[in-house]
């Protein structure tokens, strides 16, 4: 439940303010730069380790990174029983400080040590002689913890953990939780902070019913989240422990209740029913050089009913890649046109907003029907034109960017909101542009990504959902062809043939370490290559570009003065070029499954036979093996999606880093599905009891939407 909606982050659609959490949980949203040992450069380490919702990490955030392995402290042998590689505890008496020699800073300080059984050298880099004087006086007993390790033969321990003396043994813990680290931050410094961040938890109403706590043995939410970052033994760190169960379950109750309060605002508020007569959509399907298939009208039926009806609609159209989708939402357009009102369909980028243009506008205006684009680039008079169209009802469809819910862009009679990619906007985004209309406009999302059911829960459980499982006749089937990066000659020369009896082709440049700067340099690098090779017939298409430019390239590539088009994954979704009968994916073991399967897509549009070639380095990892056998052996996006998110988990799927969709921290798809399916059935049954979340369980389970990042939900109560 992301909000993105303007400067103000506090305000959003509807005018409505941010509900204030209460104050007893303000010491877990603070900064973690509140808490000992965390200034300006550790926060940025911490920023790092601890992606959220804000720019600057907090102690929430910090308790909801969970231990992910321990050390075990309790061997406790002699040195000369010791086994190298292990962690031990020693009891040792130090004999000796061997400092380096002066001005050799390279070398290591040593202390030898014995315990009666033989010796030990302790051993410090970049050491403070005075620190390490007073931690280890020559005489002293002292209890050392560290990995023991043999040198040239000689028993070593380098930098021990802890160093305490005998009578504070009890300081030395036996079993330490290891926490997921970044370049910089050391475990010490983590666990000095999770321990802080453990006290400040308030005492907290319980806001799981009783009885499902005790039949499942689950611990209350504080003492959870303690033993959770105390593991004691191996089994503590698995999903299954009652501790760390209990918080999964926590997380995904507040998203199903979140999904479920912004789907009960959706319906409560008034609709108005739209019903056509038919008579622009039978000249858009005169127009048409197909039918429609049998998914395409069997979504359309369940479009125009819920239309027709008075209480809003809220569904999601997904399809697979070339299924068809944008015709559906031009005929569900026309429904809205039809019955005296007007449409805006919004799509993420505006290269995919001019593409929807280009399909949609010819189709609309055959069937009578008046279509304008506003993105970013309309400005001054020719934008002021525009809003005087959509403000006065002369454009009867509007198809943009994010432009379309700006505040100065007014309807005379929203009926219909279309969101193209669906993922890539906020709730609030969506929100905005639905409340253009008079009364709020339905709403139509689409998704070229298809999406499996545990996500469907999660992410979209506020959704009615049509599927388009079939793909329009004439599509082609795309022949899916793995080699690895040493015969990538083979790959040009084959392509060399191919653009001499007219083919195009895409070859899209690897993903580098989610970085978009060093992705730009590999396809500029790419680029390079193939036009010493092809000569001025290759193009160059990235998201850094210009828009004008990027529009230049895409419209030399869909006339055909462009034969290999060298582009990011910005061509991923909506570009549509009938003739490009080649997509060559390089480093195709970078990519997950889905984003393959999409960019294949982008192929097999046109009449003519087309093939996908992934290009691999070697060797191959098992989840990169597996990925390219699946794409080999189907083109069922479907049965991809189910097996992506089995490959790589529902938050990588959907990209819920980019996109704003609550990526999960505790919980885990597809592992969880149990717990949430009984999410999903606990939060419908809590509304059907106590709808605004006004009782003694219902003021609790406000807070766990307050704990879980969830306060968009807080605030449909509050707006009432």
């Amino acid at each position: 439940m992301s909000a993105a909606t303007g400067a103000n982050p506090a305000v959003f659609a509807g005018g409505y303010r941010r509900p204030m959490r209460p104050q007893a949980l303000a010491p877990l949203f603070a900064s973690l730069q509140s808490l000992s040992g965390v200034g300006p450069r550790v926060l940025k380490l911490f920023a790092r380790l601890l992606p959220g919702p804000t720019e600057e990490p907090r102690v929430i955030d910090l308790l909801f990174h969970l231990p992910a392995g321990i050390i075990d402290r309790s061997d406790r042998p002699l040195i000369a029983e010791a086994r190298a590689g292990a962690i031990v505890t020693l009891d040792i008496t130090v004999l000796a400080h061997e400092p380096p020699p002066r001005g050799r800073a390279r070398v290591p300080y040593r202390i030898r040590c014995e315990d009666g059984s033989s010796g030990v050298m302790l051993v410090y880099f970049h050491a403070r002689p005075d620190y390490l004087q007073r931690l280890l006086p020559v005489g002293a007993r002292r209890l050392v913890s560290g990995r023991f390790d043999l040198y040239d033969g000689l028993a070593q321990m380098t930098h021990p953990d802890h160093v305490v003396p005998p009578e504070d043994a009890a300081r030395m813990p036996l079993i330490e939780p290891v926490y997921p680290l970044t370049a910089g931050l050391s475990s010490k410094v983590v666990l000095k902070a999770a321990a802080q961040a453990l006290e400040r938890l308030p005492a907290i109403d319980e806001w799981q019913d009783p009885a499902w706590l005790d039949r499942r043995k689950w611990p209350a939410f504080a003492p959870a989240l303690r033993q959770a970052h105390a593991p004691s033994a191996l089994p503590d760190l698995e999903p299954s422990h009652p501790a760390r169960a209990r918080l999964a379950f926590d997380e995904l109750l507040a998203n199903q209740l979140a999904l479920a309060l912004v789907r009960g605002r959706i319906k409560k508020a008034s609709g108005r029913p739209l019903k056509g007569d038919g008579q622009i959509r039978a000249a858009i399907n005169a127009a048409l050089p197909y039918s429609l298939t049998g998914a395409q009208r069997m979504a359309l039926a369940e479009i125009t009913a819920d239309m027709a009806s008075p209480d809003r609609m809220l569904r999601l159209l997904q399809g697979d890649v070339g299924s068809g989708k944008t015709v559906v939402a031009l005929h569900a357009m026309a429904t809205a046109v039809e019955a005296g009102a007007q449409a805006a369909l919004m799509a993420p980028t505006e290269v995919l907003a001019r593409q929807h243009h280009r399909t949609i506008a010819p189709l609309a205006e055959k069937a009578g029907m008046t279509v304008a684009l506003l993105t970013g680039r309309e400005k001054g008079k020719t934008r002021e034109k525009l809003l005087a169209g959509f403000a006065g009802g002369d454009i009867q469809i509007a198809i943009g960017t994010h432009a379309l819910f700006q505040e100065d862009v007014a309807f005379r009679d929203l009926g219909l909101a279309v969101v193209d990619e669906q993922h890539r906007f906020g709730v609030h985004q969506r929100l905005a542009l639905q409340s253009k209309g008079r009364s709020a406009a339905d709403m139509l999302v689409m998704t070229a990504t298809p999406i499996p059911r545990t996500l469907l829960m999660t992410h979209y459980g506020d959704m009615d959902v049509s599927r388009l499982h079939e793909k329009p006749a004439g599509r082609q089937p795309v022949a899916t062809r793995a080699l690895p990066l040493e015969r990538i000659a083979e790959v040009t020369d084959r392509l060399a043939s191919a653009i001499r009896s007219g083919a195009q082709a895409y070859w899209v440049c690897p993903l580098v370490e989610e970085s978009e700067k060093l992705d730009v340099a590999a396809a500029e690098e790419r680029y390079a290559a193939l036009q010493k090779q092809f000569g001025p017939r290759v193009a160059l298409l990235h998201g850094k570009m210009p828009a004008a430019r990027k529009d230049e390239v895409m419209a030399a590539f869909a006339a055909g003065d462009i034969a290999i088009l060298v582009a990011t994954t910005v061509i991923e979704v909506g570009v549509d070029v009938p003739n490009a009968t080649i997509m060559v994916i390089e480093h195709a073991e970078r990519f997950g499954l889905s984003q393959l399967h999409q960019l294949r897509g982008r192929v097999g549009r046109g009449t003519g036979k087309s093939s996908c070639i992934l290009l691999y380095q070697q060797p191959l990892g098992e989840t990169a093996r597996s990925r390219i056998s699946i794409l080999r052996q189907t083109e069922d996006g479907f049965l991809i999606a189910e097996e992506d998110l089995r490959l790589r988990g529902g938050g990588e799927l959907l990209g819920t880093r980019q996109s704003g969709l609550p990526a999960f921290r505790l919980a885990e798809l597809p592992r969880d599905e149990e717990l949430l399916a009984a999410a999903r059935d606990d939060a419908r049954l809590i509304l059907s009891r106590d709808a605004r979340l006004e009782g003694a369980r219902g003021q609790a389970l406000r807070t766990l939407l307050y704990l879980f990042g969830r306060d968009d939900a807080i605030r449909l109560l509050s707006a009432g």
